[in-house]
């Protein structure tokens, strides 16, 4: 009996051990150094750039403040419940997407589209944040390149907005003859449609609004995301590969050197690295919506944001809208909240890890909205223009419409570096899961990649990175939407319905 009591007595303090929260459980594959890195991980994951450009430009799309009804019941009913799922399924398996079906194989070909969408996301998704780095690193000067026309513009640039508003109002009656491409509106001149393709002599003239429609002017940060970072200015079309643009590429590859940092020690350095990416995002935000305040017109782009309109309701492309917001943005089915699970030891508080992230997750969307909107709001005044025709979706709300915006404030460089250092650590975060899922899969399914971490990482990262080569090239950057569109949305629901 003495013997006995002594055994138990030995295994309650192996438990205690085990407990402890500087102890691995799992000695083979590794867990998490603290509570703190797990939660601070899924936060940064789930908070991405989807919460800064997508979500509010679907609130004003989709009813604004009405927009937060379907969301909160879409959170309520797929986003927690998924959620709570996949991180179960991950930390009681101790398993990557690619091994937690072993006891289920039929289930495999979940783990497998999990595993792909991963990729293709992680692919794609550093090349936004290699945009951010390029717009980073151009901010550093006394005056932002994209603030006025410049050598990469068109003739259609044109940097004062204010000016182009007002002189297509006395074009009415104007008889002048010109050409386009020499065309000055504050003359009053107007051209006909079939002229505008051609580039040819004025024969016939159009009024104000018509004229503002068929030659339509563009901002100078347009025309230098496009032509001048992205070059899909210049594609002609899909067979028009064009060669690989050496910045872009430059800033490609050290995104991807950071996630080669962040992930050299698997999550012992990634939970760390989280400490300021995950945190950081908060501390900007909060800056740039206290000067967000201090703008003029302000309380119209809020205004526009928040106002519900309820008879938005009864369509359906809401709810969807909603549904789709709330997998984007939480990152769910992915794989990646399976691989972070996975390093969870066994009695770890999942429920209370799951409220903390879905919700903390969807406040940073409202927040962010508040944010973006106030700005709106003051380019809206600036441009004459109603909020609905400067609220873009996407990159063109990151890198067209917010970088003009902060040319027209004092010290824009400095908005502008807060804006984009944000924008990268919105991104790595996400970036550095969507790789560590790929590499906990890899090692999960060939357990001896465990002893070259490292080497693991950086094949993995390489090979990325040579095949996002062609998303630097001026054809690829031409269908970023379209790629964007398909890989987080369609993908998405096709690896929840395998």
């Amino acid at each position: 009996m003495a013997a006995y009591e002594t055994d138990v007595e030995t295994h309650k303090a192996k438990l205690a051990d085990i407990d402890d929260e500087s102890g691995d459980e799992n000695t083979e594959r590794g867990n998490w150094s603290s509570k703190l890195d797990f939660l601070l991980s899924c936060l940064g994951y789930a908070v991405g750039l989807g919460n800064v450009w997508r979500f509010p430009y679907l609130c004003y799309r989709n009813g604004g403040g009405a927009f937060f009804i379907p969301y909160c019941i879409a959170l309520a009913f797929l986003g927690i419940p998924i959620f709570l799922l996949e991180l179960a399924i991950g930390q009681y398996s101790s398993s990557g997407p690619f091994t937690c079906w072993k006891y289920s194989p039929i289930f495999t070909g979940i783990g497998y589209g999990m595993f792909i969408v991963s990729a293709l996301v992680a692919i794609y998704y550093n090349m936004i944040i290699a945009w951010a780095f390029f717009y980073l690193f151009a901010s550093f000067t006394d005056e932002l390149p994209w603030q006025s026309c410049g050598d990469w513009s068109t003739n259609l640039c044109y940097d004062n907005v204010k000016i182009l508003n007002k002189t297509w109002e006395s074009c009415n009656g104007n008889n002048r003859w010109g050409k386009v491409w020499e065309a000055n509106v504050t003359q009053g001149i107007c051209y006909e449609t079939g002229m505008l393709n051609k580039k040819e002599g004025v024969r016939a003239y159009l009024d104000a609004d018509k004229a503002k429609d068929y030659f339509p002017r563009t901002l100078p940060s347009q025309e230098y995301f496009d032509n001048y970072v992205t070059g899909s200015g210049y594609s002609s079309g899909y067979d028009d590969l064009g060669g690989v643009r050496w910045q872009l590429a430059l800033c490609y590859l050290l995104a991807f050197i950071c996630v080669i940092l962040a992930l050299s020690k698997s999550i012992k350095t990634s939970g760390k690295v989280v400490y300021f990416t995950a945190t950081f995002p908060y501390i900007v935000l909060v800056i740039l919506f206290i000067r967000g305040l201090m703008l003029e017109g302000m309380e119209e782009g809020i205004r526009f944001y928040i106002t519900p309109d309820l008879n938005r309701l009864s369509d359906a492309q809401v709810w969807k809208d909603a549904a789709v917001q709330i997998f984007f943005s939480l990152s769910a089915s992915w794989g990646g909240l399976i691989a972070l699970a996975s390093y969870n030891k066994f009695h770890n508080d999942l429920l209370r890890d799951t409220l903390i992230v879905t919700f903390g997750n969807c406040l940073t969307s409202v927040f962010a909205g508040f944010v973006i909107f106030s700005y709106l709001g003051y380019l809206s005044t600036y441009m004459g223009l109603p909020v609905d025709e400067v609220a873009k979706s996407g990159p063109s709300l990151t890198f067209v419409v917010y970088p003009f915006a902060v040319t027209k404030m004092p010290i824009s460089p400095l908005w502008a570096i807060l804006f984009f250092v944000m924008l990268i650590t919105l991104g790595v975060d996400s970036e550095f899961v969507l790789v560590e899922t790929v590499i906990t899969s890899l090692m999960d399914r060939f357990p001896k990649l465990r002893k070259y971490k490292l080497f693991t990482v950086m094949t993995c990262c390489l090979l990325f990175f040579l095949l996002g080569l062609t998303l630097t090239t001026d054809v690829c950057n031409n269908c970023k939407n379209c790629v964007l569109q398909f890989f987080v949305t369609q993908c998405d629901f096709i690896d929840r319905e395998t």
